[in-house]
């Protein structure tokens, strides 16, 4: 039987290891999805082939009776803040909405394409200041202010929404930071991230006006 991509990949998800098989000693993979992780049988008998069979059916079968809200609106009220083992990201320059570049990379990491990190932190001085009443201004607001209020459920984290680097508090994990800004700010920017506590550091090019303002 040929086990649908979404069931694997929800099995996947659960697993917290996988063996693959070797090929001088091929291995079954058994779903179990009573159990955290995946059984691995060398066993080529009959009755684990069954097992297998059985056992993926009834994986898919509890997945297709799932109602989608009830799996993303618990996922988005557990994950607010970065957890044990994920960094806590801090994106400086979000841009407007289906526009800016930064825009996209929260959107990427609110949605959990990027399970290891966390969007905990969005900094935008333009639009949360002079620019909020101008191009794009509103349409940011309005997406951040859905945000505030869950109004997106299946967005996994809900970031704080500032104005400088400076209004950041003390890292409670990991700290990354995600530099978006205008080129000309950015030499600035890079070095208010580190002084308050990034570990590292993306910067999106280009990362400053001239090679010797970015040294």
């Amino acid at each position: 039987m040929k086990l649908s991509l979404v069931a694997l990949a929800m099995a996947l998800a659960t697993s917290s290891a996988f063996v693959p098989s070797s090929p001088s000693s091929p291995r079954r993979v058994v779903i179990r999805p009573d159990s955290s992780s995946l059984a691995v049988s060398s066993s080529s008998s009959s009755n684990a082939k069954n097992t297998s069979k059985a056992t993926s059916k009834k994986l898919e079968e509890e997945f297709e009776s799932v109602d989608p809200a009830a799996v993303s609106s618990p996922s988005a009220s557990a994950a607010k803040k970065a957890k044990e083992g994920q960094a806590e990201v801090v994106l400086v320059g979000c841009g407007a909405p289906n526009r800016g570049m930064g825009w996209y990379h929260a959107v990427q990491m609110l949605e959990g394409r990027c399970p290891s990190a966390s969007l905990d932190y969005v900094i935008e001085p333009w639009f949360l200041g002079p620019g909020a009443e101008g191009p794009g201004g509103p349409e940011f607001n309005a997406w951040a202010s859905s945000l505030s209020s869950d109004a997106s459920p299946s967005y996994v984290s809900t970031p704080a929404f500032l104005t400088s680097v400076a209004e950041l508090p003390s890292p409670s994990q990991p700290r990354v930071a995600l530099i978006s800004g205008r080129t000309a700010d950015n030499p600035r920017l890079l070095k208010e991230c580190i002084d308050a506590g990034c570990k590292c550091i993306y910067l999106e090019k280009p990362g400053a006006p001239t090679v010797k303002e970015l040294e």
